[in-house]
């Protein structure tokens, strides 16, 4: 295309001809945009996996040579095996991250395949046929068997081990030699020996009964099974990593609730590089007993600061329910949740005080705080609002009548002694101790999570410490879902059992299904 003479255009032949240029100027550049915005995409989606990967990297070769290299003297022999176990499962969970994250052919062919041998012959087998709904093929001919593929899962219900034999025909048109065969079911763990149920029973020895992998190990050997920890505790990293994402839809489903419980506790961990243990912590965060949601949710982190909560409870603006720790103060002055006081620590001090010094007025302030306890077990089964009146009608004197008598005996005792102490916790927080009075979806205490974060005392004896920050958190996350079963009347190992059986096949968008809350036993696969 020859460019026009522009001496011999008019003006406005100019100018329509100037539009022209910059109309096309300003679809370039648009053009060059979208093109920008593209490359600045795929930039920060390649950024992102290789960051993921240098982590996961990272951590694998950390944990390889904690594993291989030189012990520490300073722990026994019963720790450095439990370390084992922990390690394995750390490291599986890693490499099961790295394959997802990669998503490369070749990752998986460089994994080591590990030799499998035979199942014991005399442990009973159950046949698992899987034929073609359709033995026509496509041509029009009928196809005739000729043979099958077999592989055998070692199943586990408590106590038996059976053996899955999955026999699938193959099945041949002779006219046109076509094969037909049905896929296998897919599983947790697609080309392991477990099924759902014997991972059930591992996840649910470890963590519900605080068997260590070794005791299990030993259990199953008696029963005709050699199983050696580390493929137990690979199993067990695996099976981390696959539940992950239904305890974050847990997390997100507890953060919708106006009202939820927080407490914590420590657990000891292993120092990376230091060869001694350190104090971790486990958070713990519960729906309300008056609330329709049954949910727990553990939260494990390396310390106790308060940022710890904050980052949990992400942008969450609800009521509170705690103890007088002061890594939650920031939350309450400037994240604008609101504080609500548990009646159960302020009566504690006072008991502590009477069984120890035969205090009198600690004796009374317990006297007190019961008559309050005895309102809130009539009014415990009620509706709200029926709570409400109650609390109003009965309640609210008996705290008026407190307050007084805390103020009057707090003006007699002298600063610095260990029940003025126990008074000044009282009044101090007594806003907070009394506004469950106003509310009747408010509990009188903290004491619903406290129980919930028990079962980590029988944890600590058996597992000693916790051996890094990743097995804290799968165990964390593991116990919110055995925990929040149980606070729905689920028997735990039949949830676990079915829904890792679902798992491999259950749409990302419909896993609130499996959610503690929604599970049904009734929907339990045959």
């Amino acid at each position: 295309m020859t460019a026009p003479d522009l001496t011999q255009l008019s003006p406005e032949q100019l100018r329509r001809l100037a539009e022209q240029l910059l109309l096309r100027v300003d679809e370039q550049d648009q053009v060059i945009q979208l093109k920008d915005q593209a490359i600045q995409q795929q930039e920060q989606a390649i950024r992102y996996k290789e960051q993921v990967n240098q982590k996961l990297t990272y951590e694998l070769a950390l944990l390889k040579r904690h594993k291989y290299g030189q012990r520490s003297e300073h722990l026994n022999l019963l720790q450095i095996s439990l370390l084992d176990d922990i390690i394995g499962a750390d490291m599986a969970g890693i490499e099961t991250e790295l394959d997802d994250a990669i998503d490369s052919p070749t990752r998986t062919q460089e994994k080591r395949q590990p030799k499998r041998q035979p199942l014991p012959p005399e442990l009973p087998r159950r046949e698992v046929h899987h034929e073609p709904e359709v033995t026509t093929c496509s041509c029009g001919c009928a196809m005739s068997r000729m043979g099958e593929d077999v592989s055998e899962k070692l199943d586990y219900t408590p106590g038996v081990f059976t053996v899955e034999r999955h026999i699938r025909g193959k099945w041949v048109c002779d006219a046109c030699e076509t094969l037909t065969q049905s896929p296998m079911p897919a599983y947790i763990l697609d080309k392991g020996l477990p099924t759902a149920g014997l991972l059930a029973q591992v996840l649910i020895a470890k963590y519900a009964d605080h068997l260590p992998l070794y005791r299990q190990s030993q259990i199953f050997e008696r029963a005709g099974v050699q199983l050696s920890r580390s493929t137990l505790s690979e199993w067990v990293g695996v099976c981390g990593v696959r539940l992950q994402p239904l305890v974050d839809a847990l997390h997100e489903h507890l953060l919708q609730e106006p009202i939820l419980h927080a407490d914590e506790t420590p657990v000891p961990m292993l120092a990376p590089g230091k060869k001694k243990t350190h104090k971790a912590y486990l958070w713990a965060y519960a729906t309300s007993p008056f609330s329709a949601l049954n949910a727990v949710v553990y939260d494990f982190q390396p310390g106790r600061s308060g940022q710890y909560a904050r980052d949990f409870l992400e942008d969450w603006r609800g009521q509170l329910v705690s103890d007088d720790y002061a890594g939650y103060k920031k939350s309450f002055k400037d994240e604008g949740v609101t504080e609500l006081g548990c009646m159960a620590h302020a009566r504690r001090k006072f008991v502590e005080l009477h069984i120890a010094g035969k205090s009198q007025i600690a004796g009374e302030a317990v006297q007190q705080i019961r008559e309050l306890y005895e309102v809130e077990q009539k009014a415990h089964p009620l509706s709200v609002e029926e709570r409400h009146r109650i609390r109003q009608q009965d309640a609210k004197p008996i705290a008026d009548r407190l307050y007084r008598w805390l103020l009057y005996e707090r003006q007699q005792i002298p600063d610095g002694t260990a029940i003025a102490k126990a008074l000044d916790y009282s009044l101090n927080r007594w806003a907070a101790l009394i506004r469950y009075l106003e509310d009747g979806a408010i509990p009188i205490d903290n004491n619903r999570v406290e129980n919930l974060i028990r079962p980590w005392a029988l944890s600590r004896k058996n597992w000693l410490f916790a051996g890094s920050l990743r097995s804290g958190q799968r165990a964390a996350a593991i116990m919110s879902l055995i925990q929040s079963a149980k606070l729905n009347g689920h028997e735990p190992y039949s949830y676990l059992k079915d829904i890792l059986e679902r798992l491999p096949t259950q749409k990302a968008s419909e896993i609130d299904r499996l959610l503690p809350h929604h599970w049904s036993s009734e929907t339990v696969k045959v």
